[in-house]
């Protein structure tokens, strides 16, 4: 949809798989939503369908909590050529997700009450999803002071982070650590030691050699994690770890979670479906020598795609649990932020609108369980918020009605110039992938629907 849609009132799902990992949940069943929030969720006699109603047969398709994503850039303020608040939003919608964490790297940064009451006010007057903001560890996302953190918390942030950069400094992020604890937000790091990456551009390894391009160990990850889990160790505090993308970072999150620790972990879906072959232009495809689309700049991103074994690695951590959840580090670009070198070419893929499609495929391929791919998008983000957020990722009576629904088999090729973002930088471009979104719903309001989607304006039974 392309304007902001009315709040409707009387909406029945019929037939769905409903999947609410909040409730282990899995039956087929029908969904009763009025005045934005959930009313019933699983069995649904006729007797109980309001007589003035909006009827849409699900049958065939998913229905679950709508996905929350921890980790994207709105570009929002400052970098509106970029992205907006606006276009970020109907992306989100598009792509299923009722809650996005917008990350503080915008112009000025989120480092203080002014600039959260701009986002606050500005996700009223343009948002369709629920937006929350995320404040900044250091003042200006500098590394060298930290940002007043007890005023961002009060002002309604969600988290902490200065992604984009790490924080460097140890004693500033052992602090952080421990104003956690007061404050009850995680602290979120962009684990990257710049004295390992240096002019890194892409994974070390054979395809960076090949193409002669700088590489980026995947020490330069795995150091920072082990140094931030030791910080969290020493205080107590929540450690979230962003966008995992080495095996090597797997068994550090696993055994600060066995020691007791306050530490949780995402992964992105390019890191779990796309390896540092992509960057040959070929697609994937194993090949000895560039494609026409070599040095394929869209590829590049922060953490880097890396090697097969890699993505085998953080996809069986993903369906262990020893990562929490799912996040989509959505990071839109303009066309000229691309459009240059690979040494030259922006950090970051555009992935709201992409993400099920890409999860899918581990689904499809049965490396992981349609009700776990579910749980890590919806009540794996929430517990990292917390208990308060719970709400968002559950179809319990008496929540908001964030819903999802989406077809599974749809198959569909990616073409940016329908995204809703204005980022149109992902690898995927003509990919073929399976499975889509269809209709959304957050807090009750349809805030997107799909082209072939029919709604019965009606009680006839479907």
């Amino acid at each position: 949809m392309r304007e902001r849609c009315v709040e409707t009132d009387n909406i029945v799902i019929r037939h769905a798989r409903i999947i609410d990992p909040s409730r282990r949940m899995d039956q087929v069943g029908d969904v009763l939503l009025s005045n934005g929030e959930i009313v019933v969720a699983g069995t649904l006699g006729v007797e109980s369908i309001p007589d003035v109603c909006r009827v849409i047969d699900g049958t065939g398709l998913v229905a679950s909590p709508g996905f929350i994503d921890l980790h994207c850039h709105l570009r929002e303020p400052g970098f509106e050529y970029k992205e907006t608040i606006a276009a970020g939003s109907k992306a989100g919608a598009k792509g299923g997700f009722t809650t996005l964490c917008a990350m503080p790297n915008t112009d000025p940064p989120i480092d203080n009450a002014a600039v959260v009451e701009f986002i606050h006010q500005k996700v009223r007057q343009d948002s369709l999803v629920r937006i929350l903001p995320i404040g900044c560890v250091t003042k200006e996302r500098k590394g060298h002071e930290l940002a007043e953190m007890e005023e961002l918390a009060s002002a309604g942030v969600v988290a902490f982070s200065d992604d984009g950069d790490p924080v460097y400094d140890a004693n500033l992020m052992r602090l952080a650590l421990v104003y956690s604890l007061d404050l009850g937000l995680p602290i979120s790091n962009h684990c990257q030691d710049k004295s390992l990456s240096c002019n890194g551009v892409m994974a070390e390894g054979p395809v960076a050699t090949h193409l002669g391009l700088d590489g980026i160990p995947a020490a330069a990850e795995e150091a920072m994690i082990a140094r931030d889990i030791a910080l969290a160790e020493a205080t107590g505090g929540r450690l979230h770890v962003a966008h995992l993308s080495t095996a090597g970072s797997v068994p550090l999150v696993r055994e600060a979670k066995e020691r007791g620790l306050s530490v949780t972990a995402e992964v992105c879906p390019h890191h779990l479906t796309t390896t540092d072959q992509w960057v040959l232009g070929r697609k994937g495809e194993s090949v000895g020598a560039a494609g026409g689309l070599a040095y394929d700049t869209s590829t590049k991103v922060y953490p880097p795609l890396r090697s097969q074994r890699d993505v085998e690695a953080l996809v069986s951590a993903l369906v262990e649990g020893v990562i929490d959840c799912i996040a989509t580090d959505h990071a839109p670009h303009d066309l000229t932020s691309k459009q240059v070198t690979y040494q030259d070419a922006a950090f970051g893929i555009s992935v709201l609108e992409t993400a099920l499609g890409s999860l899918l495929q581990l689904v499809h391929t049965k490396k992981l369980s349609m009700e776990a791919m579910v749980e890590r998008l919806t009540t794996g983000p929430a517990r990292v918020l917390g208990e308060s957020y719970s709400n968002l990722a559950s179809l319990e009576p008496g929540t908001p009605a964030d819903i999802v629904l989406f077809d599974p088999e749809q198959e569909w090729t990616v073409d940016t110039s329908e995204f809703e973002s204005k980022g149109r930088n992902t690898p995927l471009e003509g990919t073929n992938l399976k499975g889509r979104v269809v209709a959304t719903f957050a807090s009750g309001r349809m805030a997107y629907q799909a082209p072939g989607l029919k709604i019965k304006e009606s009680r006839d039974k479907v």
